[in-house]
């Protein structure tokens, strides 16, 4: 038995194990290597690596396999977003064209779904008549309880280009933070060694972020910050550090004396600056309304 399928444009440039797993079925990786290597998976009728990039109109031609997932393995299922959700939805919208979107997420929801959530921005997005009849591709994240700028590709190749610029760091994002207690100078850059975790293995790498106090008095500070490389947790880890933690994270904080609740980590992705083909843009999202009425509560002046 032979299927055959065709490579569309927005599959372009994706890894053929990867193609094979999100279009067929998720199977072991090793599973998938093995069939290619007996021939049972090939390209336009050769044999390829896993690592093969796809091109537009290749023809993965699949024999006598049987694409049968593990099925001891948890099948994660999508959000489905209320009604409600979806109407709410309608006004995070800051950029939409035919290529990207760029929005203001909200507090409290995860980009993606995990072990821990199912709600999520990306499964809401499908819903939506912005992304209808295309699908949402991740490009970068914003912590679950962090706000504002966010961008999500509507194709293949504008993900791939958004991923490129974020490695080599030719997207500058700006962000606002409410801290407890002010850093010791007006300005600087904040270079710290970050330490994380997968498992049991440890790994450290340095992460920098460049800083500005825009006001404080002594007990609170509204902080402008520019990130340099992209850590998960950067910059609450590094204030953290610093010793001026953000206001309300339950996670990073340096005592009990300064309790959080939920959805009121005080950190906001205000800016998003790059350019495509020689092409400038620039994106801003206005805080929430919880960020405007802490800083009136702290007695911090408004940006």
């Amino acid at each position: 038995m032979k299927k055959i399928y065709i490579i569309k444009e927005n599959d372009t440039s994706s890894r053929l194990d990867r193609w094979i797993k999100r279009n067929l079925s998720n199977i072991p990786q090793s599973l998938i290597e093995k069939n290619i290597r007996k021939g049972n998976i090939k390209v336009n009728n050769k044999k390829k690596k896993g690592s093969f990039k796809l091109t537009l109109n290749d023809k993965i031609s699949v024999y006598n396999f049987n694409f049968k997932a593990n099925e001891n393995k948890k099948v994660q299922t999508r959000y489905d977003a209320s009604k409600t959700e979806l109407k709410k939805t309608s006004g995070i919208f800051i950029e939409d064209n035919e290529n990207y979107v760029v929005i203001n997420k909200p507090a409290g929801i995860a980009v993606q779904s995990g072990t821990k959530t199912r709600k999520n921005i990306i499964d809401i997005l499908r819903s939506t008549k912005e992304f209808d009849g295309v699908s949402p591709f991740t490009v970068h994240r914003l912590d679950k309880e962090t706000t504002g700028i966010l961008i999500v590709a509507k194709n293949r190749k504008f993900a791939q280009l958004f991923t490129s610029l974020f490695r080599i760091r030719k997207i500058h994002k700006t962000y606002l933070g409410i801290s407890v207690g002010t850093p010791n100078k007006t300005k600087g850059i904040m270079k710290d060694e970050l330490i994380y975790y997968e498992g049991e293995k440890k790994s450290t790498v340095q992460a920098i972020t460049n800083y500005q106090v825009l006001d404080s008095n002594n007990n609170y500070s509204l902080l402008k910050l520019n990130p340099v490389t992209g850590r998960k947790h950067q910059i609450r880890k590094q204030l953290l550090i610093n010793g001026t933690p953000i206001l309300g994270d339950s996670k990073y904080r340096i005592t009990k004396n300064y309790p959080s609740k939920k959805n009121e980590l005080m950190l906001h992705a205000y800016k998003i600056n790059f350019s495509i083909a020689g092409i400038k843009y620039s994106f801003y999202a206005e805080p929430p309304e919880n960020f405007v009425y802490t800083l009136k509560q702290k007695y911090l002046k408004i940006y």
